[in-house]
């Protein structure tokens, strides 16, 4: 395995990873995302992160490769997995790619990610979770995986985390969301209904029962939390089901608090390991 730079580039965040011998030996992490660079300044950050770490090859995954980002990269399409993605890297000098992400399509249906598939097949790649598997990638658009012997066959974007932050920064129930999301017995009542009653029901009678007294509007956000997340899962799980979640700890906690309710299996696996070792498998295939 040689040196090289991996870099996590998202739409407001990026990671930038030093890693020899497949492991990480020095990190950086800052506010220049995609929606925050200039497509005519990528080479000079990409510049700058040498600079910083080393003068290496580099591997870019993530919204760098969007229409946001430094160049619209061209979609690998599902089933794939690394050795497809590693075929596919855009080059944009000799020691400088893209990682390509994923396109899936069903009918009418259509989904895409980028930079999730590095640490969703990663996990596959470090054993962390079995070749064939269901894996959950919570955020502000929560990622469902099926892998079948090692590859991404098919995914499903939710919108979970993005809905939540809009209705607590703006319309009716804004007022009632601002306490912390906790995953105690009010985020599992907000679980229970949202996996069996008309959502956007449920949801204006958050403000209902604050009108009436018949909730304490402390509980109000945790409970929200819970109609979305137990509305997600719901969709995506049977009873006995086993889901593998690539999250930080708090929000990987409320999906397997979630999971569990529900009657599924949940496992927590470690985000950053899983990115590692898919950057760095991509590597060697690349190399």
């Amino acid at each position: 395995m040689r040196s090289f730079i991996a870099v996590d580039w998202g739409t407001t965040n990026r990671r930038a990873f030093l890693i020899e011998e497949g492991k990480i030996v020095a990190t950086e992490r800052d506010d220049r995302g995609a929606a925050n660079v200039a497509a005519a300044d990528y080479e000079a950050e990409v510049a700058g992160i040498r600079e910083r770490l080393g003068d290496l090859p580099m591997l870019l995954a993530g919204m760098v490769g969007s229409n946001i980002g430094w160049r619209s990269v061209p979609y690998v399409a599902a089933p794939a997995g690394l050795a497809e993605i590693a075929t596919a890297l855009d080059r944009i000098d000799d020691r400088t790619a893209i990682v390509p992400g994923l396109s899936y399509r069903d009918g009418l249906n259509a989904d895409v990610m980028r930079g999730e598939e590095v640490q969703l097949l990663g996990a596959v790649a470090a054993a962390l979770v079995p070749a064939d598997a269901l894996l959950c990638q919570p955020g502000t658009h929560c990622k469902w995986a099926t892998v079948e012997d090692g590859r991404i066959t098919r995914f499903t974007t939710a919108m979970t985390g993005e809905i939540f932050a809009l209705l607590r920064a703006h319309g009716v129930l804004s007022r009632q969301l601002g306490h912390p999301v906790e995953p105690g017995a009010a985020f599992l009542e907000g679980v229970a209904e949202g996996a069996k009653r008309d959502l956007a029901a449920s949801l204006f009678a958050i403000r209902a029962r604050g009108v009436l007294g018949l909730a304490d509007n402390a509980h109000a956000a945790s409970f929200a939390s819970g109609l979305l997340i137990g509305a997600d899962t719901a969709a995506r799980i049977t009873a006995g089901a086993t889901v593998h979640i690539l999250a930080d700890a708090a929000l990987g906690a409320l999906y397997a608090s979630a999971i569990d309710a529900l009657g599924g299996r949940s496992h927590h696996i470690d985000s950053q390991a899983a990115f590692v070792a898919g950057i760095t498998r991509i590597q060697d295939l690349a190399a």
